[in-house]
């Protein structure tokens, strides 16, 4: 690796707990230390998102982009499709992570035909493949980008027109060879424009069924080349669409299960997506959890004062830690998942070395997550909390409950002549505020040691 595009940044170390934050280097991640049985960089397995990091420009509904990239002198589209290539590649080993994910069109221009399309994206991977031979980098997963060009206005697998349902189709065939090509771990599908902005003029339950054909379809294309990488739904409620089928995890376990879908399909779930929905993050990673459905995460946050999707790059302990207890509990993120940054600087954190920044604060604000959750783990104090909420189902009529031998006649026997006071007096406070205060303690003392 050479320093030809990230000029004055070496490789980002880890350098401990300091009282200020100096220089580029990561407070908490410590991705070869052992921790809860595994390794750190095993825990959280960091992706570099390839759209974000390297095509965007940083716009947003008001201006233009701001971004100043070190080939931004290149003016051929090839010429800098391949030229992101060199300084990808450069980005993650100064930073230090294991893989990258990428959509189709993230990596080179359209033609204008599919054909000419796939000429231009093969002659670029050919050159991540041979960078993945030198440096062992691994892609996380790839996918699909079928909700930028007009074509798909009105959705792709979800089109009323079914010459765009075709061409998706196509565009996704060659998609999932170029995920066989470079190992993908994962396949993401995430329905940008799957969804409708008026009831009126929609057959919604004809474009759910498209949708569910098309998934079909998709990994019985993937069987047949070999391509064994876990496949992915990503939920989120609204933008661009005024509703998305895939409105939270809730949402798009009942369509996978609908269309017997949650045999092959994962969920690969986003912070920021998760608010929208008017979710906490937790809250979707514990409903997929709990399904045995949780494949994959996207990291990033939102603003709670702006109500859409910024892409914010992670800062929030509190947030990151709730996560991670999720996956604690799981054992892992899921089967082959990990931590993709889906996040961007703000417009202002315009200057090339602010993308080191963003991601650093992002892997060090889940490293800590990591530690916290771990460490209330370990000390087992939100099982005792939990335990003890319930522990009226542990004897008498709880457990009667619980064992599936109580009925209604049997539970009105017991509760009817029942005074009020004595079922009041039943109940205890949950002392959730003193909960919370301890969560606190917890993130204060793990991160100062």
């Amino acid at each position: 690796m050479t320093n030809e595009y990230w000029q004055g940044v070496d490789q980002i170390k880890y350098i401990g707990h300091q009282d200020k934050k100096s220089g580029l280097g990561f407070q908490y991640y410590n991705p070869d230390e052992v921790i809860g049985g595994k390794k750190m960089r095993d825990w959280l397995r960091f992706s570099v998102a390839y759209w974000h990091t390297f095509d965007q420009r940083l716009v947003d509904p008001f201006g233009d982009g701001t971004a100043q990239r070190p080939y931004d002198h290149i003016t051929d589209p090839m010429d800098l499709a391949l030229a992101k290539v060199d300084a990808a590649f450069e980005f993650y080993h100064k930073l230090g992570v294991d893989y990258l994910c990428f959509h189709d069109r993230d990596l080179a221009p359209e033609g204008d035909t599919l054909r000419e399309t796939n000429r231009n994206l093969d002659k670029v991977i050919d050159k991540i493949v041979d960078y993945q031979k030198q440096t062992g980098m691994k892609v996380l997963w790839n996918t699909s980008n079928m909700f930028t060009n007009p074509r798909f206005v009105a959705g792709a697998a979800t089109s009323p027109d079914a010459d765009v349902f075709a061409y998706a189709a196509a565009q996704l065939k060659h998609s999932l060879e170029i995920g066989k090509r470079v190992g993908a771990e994962n396949y993401v599908f995430w329905g940008g424009r799957e969804g409708y902005e008026s009831l009126w003029n929609t057959n919604m339950k004809l474009e759910q069924e498209h949708a569910a054909k098309f998934f079909h379809m998709a990994k019985d294309y993937a069987n047949e080349i070999g391509f064994d990488a876990q496949m992915l739904l990503e939920p989120k409620p609204k933008e661009p669409s005024t509703h998305q089928y895939d409105f939270d995890a809730a949402t798009t376990i009942a369509f996978m299960k609908e269309y017997d879908l949650d045999k092959d399909f994962k969920l690969n779930l986003e912070g920021n997506h998760a608010n929208l929905a008017g979710h906490t993050y937790q809250h979707e990673i514990r409903v997929a959890r709990e399904a045995n459905l949780l494949g994959s995460l996207d990291a990033n946050q939102g603003d709670k004062l702006i109500g859409w999707d910024i892409d914010e790059f992670p800062s929030d302990l509190y947030e990151a830690t709730a996560a991670m207890y999720e996956v604690v509990e799981n054992g892992s993120i899921g089967p082959r998942g990990g931590l993709n940054f889906d996040a961007k600087p703000r417009r202002s954190s315009f200057a090339a070395n602010d993308l080191f920044y963003g991601h650093i604060v992002g892997m060090d604000t889940f490293a800590a997550g990591l530690r916290v959750a771990l460490k209330m783990k370990q000390d087992g104090f939100l099982e005792k909390l939990v335990a003890d909420r319930y522990r009226s189902y542990q004897s008498g009529v709880g457990a009667e409950i619980e064992a599936g031998t109580a009925d209604f006649k049997s539970l009105e026997s017991y509760a009817i002549d029942k005074p009020q006071s004595e079922l009041v007096a039943a109940t205890s406070s949950d002392h959730l505020e003193e909960v919370k205060d301890t969560i606190n303690h917890y993130i204060i003392e793990t991160l100062s040691k």
